[in-house]
Protein backbone atom coordinates (compact mmCIF):
# COMPACT_ATOMS: atom_id res chain seq x y z
CA UNK A 1 0.00 0.00 0.00
CA UNK A 2 2.89 2.34 0.88
CA UNK A 3 4.33 1.31 -2.60
CA UNK A 4 1.33 2.16 -4.73
CA UNK A 5 1.20 5.59 -2.31
CA UNK A 6 4.67 6.67 -2.89
CA UNK A 7 4.41 5.62 -7.35
CA UNK A 8 0.97 7.55 -7.06
CA UNK A 9 2.95 10.99 -5.37
CA UNK A 10 5.57 10.10 -8.02
CA UNK A 11 3.59 10.45 -11.05
CA UNK A 12 1.43 13.42 -9.35
CA UNK A 13 4.92 15.42 -9.13
CA UNK A 14 5.77 14.22 -12.45
CA UNK A 15 2.59 15.67 -14.22
CA UNK A 16 2.94 18.58 -12.29
CA UNK A 17 6.62 19.49 -13.19
CA UNK A 18 5.80 18.28 -17.03
CA UNK A 19 2.87 21.00 -16.90
CA UNK A 20 4.69 23.66 -15.52
CA UNK A 21 7.97 23.07 -18.01
CA UNK A 22 5.16 22.74 -21.13
CA UNK A 23 3.35 25.65 -19.67
CA UNK A 24 6.44 28.07 -19.24
CA UNK A 25 7.55 27.01 -22.74
CA UNK A 26 4.08 27.70 -24.06
CA UNK A 27 4.10 31.05 -23.17
CA UNK A 28 8.01 31.81 -24.26
CA UNK A 29 7.37 29.95 -27.61
CA UNK A 30 4.89 32.84 -27.84
CA UNK A 31 6.96 35.95 -26.66
CA UNK A 32 9.56 34.55 -28.79
CA UNK A 33 7.33 34.40 -31.85
CA UNK A 34 5.96 37.99 -31.57
CA UNK A 35 9.99 38.61 -31.14
CA UNK A 36 10.60 36.90 -34.49
CA UNK A 37 7.54 38.85 -36.38
CA UNK A 38 8.91 42.16 -34.96
CA UNK A 39 12.63 41.24 -36.59
CA UNK A 40 10.96 40.48 -39.40
CA UNK A 41 8.62 43.43 -39.40
CA UNK A 42 11.65 45.79 -38.86
CA UNK A 43 14.07 44.16 -41.24
CA UNK A 44 11.08 44.33 -43.82
CA UNK A 45 10.85 48.26 -43.39
CA UNK A 46 14.33 48.45 -43.86
CA UNK A 47 14.23 47.03 -47.12
CA UNK A 48 11.16 49.00 -48.05
CA UNK A 49 12.78 52.63 -46.97
CA UNK A 50 15.99 51.56 -48.82
CA UNK A 51 14.85 51.29 -51.83
CA UNK A 52 13.36 54.86 -51.77
CA UNK A 53 15.63 57.54 -53.38
CA UNK A 54 15.25 59.68 -56.59
CA UNK A 55 16.63 60.30 -59.98
CA UNK A 56 19.45 62.84 -60.78
CA UNK A 57 18.58 64.41 -63.85
CA UNK A 58 21.69 65.65 -65.77
CA UNK A 59 21.58 68.57 -68.11
CA UNK A 60 22.19 68.10 -71.86
CA UNK A 61 25.32 67.37 -73.53
CA UNK A 62 27.27 66.62 -70.22
CA UNK A 63 30.54 64.45 -70.07
CA UNK A 64 30.50 60.82 -69.34
CA UNK A 65 33.23 61.59 -66.88
CA UNK A 66 31.44 64.20 -65.16
CA UNK A 67 28.79 62.21 -64.80
CA UNK A 68 30.64 59.10 -63.12
CA UNK A 69 32.99 60.94 -61.01
CA UNK A 70 29.02 62.49 -59.23
CA UNK A 71 28.16 59.22 -59.14
CA UNK A 72 31.37 57.89 -57.30
CA UNK A 73 31.37 60.69 -55.31
CA UNK A 74 27.24 60.11 -54.06
CA UNK A 75 28.50 56.12 -53.48
CA UNK A 76 31.24 57.57 -50.70
CA UNK A 77 28.62 59.65 -48.97
CA UNK A 78 27.44 58.14 -45.51
CA UNK A 79 23.74 58.05 -46.77
CA UNK A 80 24.01 56.73 -50.15
CA UNK A 81 23.29 52.98 -50.71
CA UNK A 82 23.54 52.44 -54.02
CA UNK A 83 23.86 54.75 -57.11
CA UNK A 84 23.37 53.56 -60.45
CA UNK A 85 24.90 55.68 -63.65
CA UNK A 86 21.74 55.02 -66.37
CA UNK A 87 22.93 56.18 -70.13
CA UNK A 88 20.30 57.19 -72.29
CA UNK A 89 20.64 54.31 -73.80
CA UNK A 90 19.51 52.25 -70.98
CA UNK A 91 17.26 54.76 -69.98
CA UNK A 92 15.36 54.01 -73.50
CA UNK A 93 15.91 50.51 -73.02
CA UNK A 94 13.98 50.36 -69.73
CA UNK A 95 10.99 52.74 -71.02
CA UNK A 96 10.64 50.46 -73.84
CA UNK A 97 10.00 47.92 -71.68
CA UNK A 98 7.74 49.77 -69.34
CA UNK A 99 5.81 50.63 -72.05
CA UNK A 100 5.94 47.45 -74.10
CA UNK A 101 7.28 48.58 -77.43
CA UNK A 102 10.11 50.57 -79.11
CA UNK A 103 9.10 54.21 -79.18
CA UNK A 104 12.63 55.71 -80.72
CA UNK A 105 10.54 54.44 -83.88
CA UNK A 106 7.39 56.46 -83.53
CA UNK A 107 10.47 60.29 -82.86
CA UNK A 108 11.79 59.36 -86.86
CA UNK A 109 14.69 62.01 -87.24
CA UNK A 110 13.98 63.38 -84.08
CA UNK A 111 16.78 62.67 -81.22
CA UNK A 112 16.65 60.69 -78.18
CA UNK A 113 14.71 62.97 -75.68
CA UNK A 114 15.21 60.61 -72.95
CA UNK A 115 18.58 62.25 -70.91
CA UNK A 116 21.13 60.49 -69.06
CA UNK A 117 21.27 60.00 -64.88
CA UNK A 118 21.97 58.44 -61.72
CA UNK A 119 19.25 56.36 -59.98
CA UNK A 120 19.88 57.13 -56.11
CA UNK A 121 19.16 54.87 -52.94
CA UNK A 122 18.97 55.87 -49.56
CA UNK A 123 20.00 54.05 -46.70
CA UNK A 124 17.04 53.90 -44.49
CA UNK A 125 18.02 56.20 -41.70
CA UNK A 126 17.94 59.08 -44.16
CA UNK A 127 15.10 58.04 -46.23
CA UNK A 128 12.33 60.85 -45.24
CA UNK A 129 11.51 63.59 -46.80
CA UNK A 130 13.54 66.32 -44.46
CA UNK A 131 16.83 64.75 -45.30
CA UNK A 132 15.90 64.09 -49.05
CA UNK A 133 14.67 67.90 -49.57
CA UNK A 134 18.66 68.96 -47.64
CA UNK A 135 20.40 66.11 -50.03
CA UNK A 136 18.24 67.20 -53.20
CA UNK A 137 19.53 71.00 -52.53
CA UNK A 138 22.83 70.60 -52.19
CA UNK A 139 23.51 67.91 -55.41
CA UNK A 140 21.07 71.03 -57.28
CA UNK A 141 24.35 73.06 -57.17
CA UNK A 142 25.88 70.47 -58.77
CA UNK A 143 26.45 72.55 -62.58
CA UNK A 144 25.57 69.49 -64.48
CA UNK A 145 22.34 68.65 -62.75
CA UNK A 146 19.03 69.70 -64.54
CA UNK A 147 16.68 68.71 -61.68
CA UNK A 148 16.07 65.77 -59.39
CA UNK A 149 12.47 64.00 -59.29
CA UNK A 150 11.26 61.60 -56.35
CA UNK A 151 7.96 61.42 -55.04
CA UNK A 152 7.42 63.05 -51.60
CA UNK A 153 3.82 61.90 -51.34
CA UNK A 154 5.08 58.49 -51.46
CA UNK A 155 8.06 58.83 -49.27
CA UNK A 156 5.56 60.56 -46.45
CA UNK A 157 2.68 57.35 -46.75
CA UNK A 158 5.31 54.42 -46.62
CA UNK A 159 7.42 56.19 -43.13
CA UNK A 160 3.92 57.14 -42.19
CA UNK A 161 2.58 53.63 -42.16
CA UNK A 162 6.04 52.18 -41.16
CA UNK A 163 5.99 54.39 -37.45
CA UNK A 164 2.08 53.09 -36.95
CA UNK A 165 3.47 49.46 -37.55
CA UNK A 166 6.19 50.16 -34.98
CA UNK A 167 3.84 51.31 -32.66
CA UNK A 168 0.98 48.45 -33.09
CA UNK A 169 4.14 46.02 -32.59
CA UNK A 170 5.50 47.68 -29.86
CA UNK A 171 2.20 47.65 -27.62
CA UNK A 172 1.52 44.21 -28.66
CA UNK A 173 5.14 43.12 -27.09
CA UNK A 174 4.41 45.45 -24.56
CA UNK A 175 1.28 43.61 -23.25
CA UNK A 176 2.29 40.14 -24.37
CA UNK A 177 5.25 40.34 -22.00
CA UNK A 178 2.83 41.42 -19.03
CA UNK A 179 0.41 38.48 -19.63
CA UNK A 180 3.75 36.24 -20.02
CA UNK A 181 5.19 37.15 -16.31
CA UNK A 182 1.35 36.72 -15.40
CA UNK A 183 1.00 33.57 -16.50
CA UNK A 184 4.50 32.45 -15.52
CA UNK A 185 4.09 33.49 -12.20
CA UNK A 186 1.02 31.81 -11.60
CA UNK A 187 2.45 28.15 -13.09
CA UNK A 188 5.23 28.67 -10.71
CA UNK A 189 3.02 29.50 -7.46
CA UNK A 190 0.67 27.01 -8.06
CA UNK A 191 3.14 24.46 -8.30
CA UNK A 192 5.16 25.52 -5.05
CA UNK A 193 1.42 25.66 -4.16
CA UNK A 194 1.04 21.92 -4.48
CA UNK A 195 4.37 21.45 -2.42
CA UNK A 196 3.41 23.80 0.71
CA UNK A 197 3.42 20.62 3.02
CA UNK A 198 6.51 19.51 2.51
CA UNK A 199 7.87 23.34 3.08
CA UNK A 200 6.13 23.68 6.31
CA UNK A 201 7.73 20.08 7.41
CA UNK A 202 10.72 21.01 6.42
CA UNK A 203 10.63 24.21 8.95
CA UNK A 204 8.68 22.16 11.41
CA UNK A 205 12.08 19.77 11.98
CA UNK A 206 14.36 22.97 12.04
CA UNK A 207 15.35 23.36 8.53
CA UNK A 208 16.40 26.82 7.69
CA UNK A 209 14.41 29.08 5.45
CA UNK A 210 17.89 29.37 2.98
CA UNK A 211 18.19 25.69 3.18
CA UNK A 212 14.53 24.92 2.24
CA UNK A 213 14.22 27.75 -0.70
CA UNK A 214 17.74 26.97 -2.85
CA UNK A 215 16.64 23.39 -4.09
CA UNK A 216 12.66 25.19 -5.03
CA UNK A 217 14.48 28.20 -6.39
CA UNK A 218 16.75 26.24 -8.38
CA UNK A 219 14.39 23.59 -9.87
CA UNK A 220 12.25 27.18 -10.86
CA UNK A 221 15.53 27.76 -12.66
CA UNK A 222 15.96 24.45 -14.35
CA UNK A 223 12.18 23.99 -15.17
CA UNK A 224 13.14 27.97 -16.91
CA UNK A 225 15.93 26.46 -18.77
CA UNK A 226 14.10 23.50 -20.27
CA UNK A 227 11.21 25.59 -21.32
CA UNK A 228 13.14 28.54 -22.72
CA UNK A 229 15.00 25.45 -24.72
CA UNK A 230 12.10 23.85 -25.64
CA UNK A 231 10.60 27.01 -26.94
CA UNK A 232 13.94 27.85 -29.01
CA UNK A 233 13.51 24.37 -31.14
CA UNK A 234 9.98 24.92 -31.71
CA UNK A 235 10.39 28.31 -32.65
CA UNK A 236 13.71 27.33 -35.13
CA UNK A 237 11.07 24.57 -36.61
CA UNK A 238 8.59 27.57 -37.39
CA UNK A 239 11.47 29.49 -39.11
CA UNK A 240 12.63 26.39 -41.19
CA UNK A 241 9.21 26.01 -41.97
CA UNK A 242 8.46 29.55 -43.19
CA UNK A 243 11.34 29.95 -45.54
CA UNK A 244 10.85 26.64 -47.24
CA UNK A 245 6.95 27.99 -47.80
CA UNK A 246 8.47 31.27 -48.35
CA UNK A 247 12.20 31.34 -49.66
CA UNK A 248 11.59 35.61 -49.86
CA UNK A 249 12.42 35.47 -46.11
CA UNK A 250 15.98 34.74 -46.22
CA UNK A 251 16.25 38.38 -47.50
CA UNK A 252 14.66 39.24 -44.53
CA UNK A 253 17.36 37.42 -42.16
CA UNK A 254 19.03 39.08 -39.38
CA UNK A 255 20.84 35.98 -37.87
CA UNK A 256 22.79 37.84 -34.74
CA UNK A 257 19.18 39.54 -33.96
CA UNK A 258 17.80 36.20 -33.99
CA UNK A 259 20.42 34.68 -31.61
CA UNK A 260 20.03 38.14 -29.49
CA UNK A 261 16.23 37.09 -29.09
CA UNK A 262 17.05 33.24 -28.34
CA UNK A 263 19.52 34.41 -25.56
CA UNK A 264 17.20 37.00 -24.39
CA UNK A 265 14.17 34.16 -24.14
CA UNK A 266 17.06 31.78 -22.09
CA UNK A 267 17.64 35.05 -19.64
CA UNK A 268 13.61 35.90 -19.47
CA UNK A 269 13.08 32.28 -18.80
CA UNK A 270 15.47 31.76 -15.49
CA UNK A 271 14.75 35.14 -14.53
CA UNK A 272 10.93 34.85 -14.42
CA UNK A 273 11.02 31.48 -12.50
CA UNK A 274 13.42 32.28 -10.73
CA UNK A 275 11.91 35.30 -9.70
CA UNK A 276 8.54 34.18 -8.97
CA UNK A 277 9.78 30.63 -7.39
CA UNK A 278 11.62 33.08 -4.69
CA UNK A 279 8.79 34.92 -3.86
CA UNK A 280 6.23 32.00 -3.83
CA UNK A 281 8.30 30.30 -1.46
CA UNK A 282 8.82 33.02 1.17
CA UNK A 283 4.96 33.14 0.84
CA UNK A 284 4.89 29.69 2.66
CA UNK A 285 7.68 29.97 4.50
CA UNK A 286 6.33 32.74 6.39
CA UNK A 287 2.72 31.73 7.06
CA UNK A 288 0.33 30.25 9.79
CA UNK A 289 0.07 26.43 9.25
CA UNK A 290 -3.63 27.40 9.50
CA UNK A 291 -3.80 29.48 6.16
CA UNK A 292 -2.28 26.33 4.67
CA UNK A 293 -5.09 25.24 4.34
CA UNK A 294 -6.62 28.20 2.84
Amino acid sequence: MQQEDEKDNRRRLTSSYITSVASIMLVLFMLGLLGLLVLHARKLSEHIRENIGFEIIMKPDVKEGEIIRLQKMLDATPYVKSAAYITKEEATRRLSADLGEDFIQWLGDEENPLLPSIDVRFRAAWANNDSLAVIANELMQHSIVKEIYYQKSLVHLINQNVRRIGMVLFFLSLLLLIISIALINNTIRLSIYAKRFLVKSMQLVGATESFIRRPFVWNGIIQGLIGAFLAVISLNLVLYVAVNNLPELVLLQDMPSVILLYIGIFVLGVLLTGISTFLAINKYLRSNTDKLFA
